[in-house]
C-alpha cells in the first residue's frame, strides 16, 4: 500500500538510503532475535547444570523481565533527547556483550545479576528499535512493522537451530554464547550507520512531558494485547522446552526443537503480515491469530505427544505473530504522546507479563505440572483475540481505514 509522503522525514533522504535503513532496522531486529533464542535454546542445559527446579528457574527468568522494566523508563527519558537510532545501537551492543555473562554463572545467585544486565539490553533495545522502525516505515511509506519482527523471528530461529545443535553435541554453553556474541557485535556495528534520524515530532512536547507516565487508556488497551503476546511467547520460550524434556520425556535436543518450531511459524506468519495487514486490516488479523494459536495449542495439550505439542507450538507461533508488532507500531502512531514515551508505555505494560508470566507459571508448574502451565497459555492466547480491536490504527495504511475500503488508495 503505497502511503503519502512524511514531511517529517528529510527529502534528502534518497530510495536508496531508506533502502540501506530497512536493511540495517532489518538486521537489528534479527540481532535481537538470536541472542535472545541462544540463552532461551539453552535453558535446559543451564538449568540441568546448576541443578535448579522450576520454582528456582522461574524465578532467575524474572530477572530478565526485571532488566527490561529497569530500561523502560530509562531509554524512555533517553529519547526524549537522543535519537531513537543511537539508542537502538547502544543498547544492542549492552544486549550482545552480556549474552556470555549467563553461561559463566556458577550459581543461581550470579546468573541473575547475569540475567538482569542481558534483560537491561533487551528492554532498551526493544523500545528504541521498535521507534526506529516506525521512522523507518514513515520514510518507505509502506507497512514493514510486522517483517521487521519477522526479522526477529528469523534471529530466533537461527538462535534457536543453532543452540539445538550445539545442545545436541554437548557444545560448552560459554563457547556457543561467546560466538553468537562476535557475530552480533559485528553486525551492530557494520549497519550503525545506515539507520534514519527521528521526525521532528518524535520528541514532541519533551519539556512539558515527563519521561515516562502512566499512558492514556487507548495505550492501556494496546499493552494488553502486548501483554498477553508476550506472556504466551515468553511462556513458550522459557518452559517449552522443559515440558517437552519433564513432562512428555523427550531428548534434550528434541526439546529445544520446541521454541525452533514456534519461531519458523511466527518467522512465516510475520513475514506474510504486513500484506495480509494491508488486505484484512489489523484487527481481523489479530483476532484471528489469538484464535488459531488458542485452539491449535489446546489441541496439542490435550492429545500430549512430542510430535503434535511441536505442531501446536507452530500453530500458537503464527497465530501470535502480528499481535506484538502490531500493538507497537500502533503505539508508535499514536498522537496523544512522544513516540518513545507512547513505545515505553506500551512496552511497560507488554513485558509486565514477562516479569509477572516467568515466576507465576514456574510456581504454577511447581505445585501442579507443566502441563497445567501450557493451558494457562492457551487461555491467554485466547486474549489477544479478545483484545484485537486496540489495534486499529497498526501501520501506514490497512483495510480499515475507509479510503482504502473506498479503492481510493492504490495498491504499491
Amino acid at each position: 500500500m503505497q502511503a503519502a509522503p512524511n514531511p517529517q522525514i528529510p527529502q534528502a533522504m534518497t530510495s536508496e538510503h531508506k533502502r540501506h535503513a530497512r536493511l540495517a532496522i532489518s538486521a537489528i531486529f534479527l540481532v535481537n532475535g538470536m541472542v535472545l533464542a541462544t540463552w532461551v535454546s539453552r535453558i535446559p542445559t543451564i538449568t540441568e547444570k546448576l541443578d535448579l527446579g522450576s520454582g528456582a528457574t522461574g524465578t532467575a527468568l524474572m530477572a530478565i523481565a526485571a532488566g527490561s522494566m529497569i530500561a523502560f523508563p530509562i531509554v524512555g527519558r533517553l529519547l526524549l533527547r537522543r535519537s531513537s537510532a543511537s539508542m537502538t545501537i547502544v543498547f544492542a551492543l549492552i544486549l550482545a556483550a552480556a549474552l556470555p555473562g549467563a553461561a559463566l554463572a556458577p550459581s543461581i545467585f550470579l546468573l541473575i545479576p547475569a540475567l538482569l544486565l542481558l534483560g537491561f539490553g533487551n528492554g532498551g533495545m526493544d523500545v528504541a528499535m521498535n521507534s526506529q522502525g516506525v521512522e523507518v516505515e514513515s520514510a518507505a511509506g509502506i507497512n514493514i512493522m510486522s517483517s521487521l519482527h519477522g526479522f526477529y523471528s528469523l534471529g530466533a530461529f537461527a538462535g534457536a537451530g543453532i543452540g539445538a545443535g550445539a545442545a545436541a553435541v554437548g557444545l560448552a554453553p560459554i563457547l556457543h554464547f561467546s560466538m553468537i556474541t562476535l557475530v552480533g557485535l559485528s553486525t551492530i556495528l557494520y549497519v550503525r550507520h545506515w539507520l534514519v534520524p527521528d521526525a521532528p515530532t518524535a520528541h514532541q512536547h519533551h519539556d512539558q512531558t515527563p519521561a515516562f507516565a502512566i499512558p492514556p487508556r487507548a495505550l492501556w488497551l494496546l499493552g494488553l494485547v502486548a501483554f498477553s503476546a508476550a506472556v504466551c511467547e515468553g511462556a513458550i520460550a522459557d518452559w517449552g522446552g522443559l515440558y517437552l524434556k519433564n513432562e512428555l520425556g523427550t531428548s534434550a535436543g528434541f526439546a529445544a526443537l520446541g521454541f525452533a518450531s514456534f519461531q519458523l511459524a511466527m518467522l512465516i506468519g510475520r513475514f506474510a503480515g504486513d500484506g495480509m495487514v494491508r488486505r484484512f486490516g489489523p484487527v481481523s488479523i489479530v483476532r484471528r491469530g489469538g484464535l488459531i494459536a488458542s485452539v491449535g495449542l489446546g489441541t496439542a495439550i490435550i492429545i500430549g505427544l512430542p510430535v503434535p505439542t511441536l505442531f501446536g507450538f507452530m500453530a500458537a507461533g503464527l497465530g501470535l505473530a502480528t499481535a506484538y508488532p502490531l500493538a507497537m507500531g500502533a503505539a508508535g502512531s499514536f498522537k496523544g504522546l512522544p513516540r518513545g514515551q507512547s513505545v515505553a508505555s506500551v512496552a511497560t505494560v507488554g513485558y509486565t507479563g514477562f516479569l509477572a508470566g516467568a515466576p507465576m507459571l514456574g510456581w504454577i508448574a511447581e505445585i501442579t505440572s507443566l502441563t497445567v502451565t501450557m493451558g494457562v497459555v492457551t487461555v491467554l492466547c485466547l486474549l489477544v483475540a479478545v483484545f484485537a480491536n486496540a489495534t486499529r490504527d497498526a501501520g501506514v495504511g490497512h483495510a480499515d481505514d475507509p479510503a482504502i475500503a473506498l479503492g481510493t488508495q492504490t495498491a504499491e
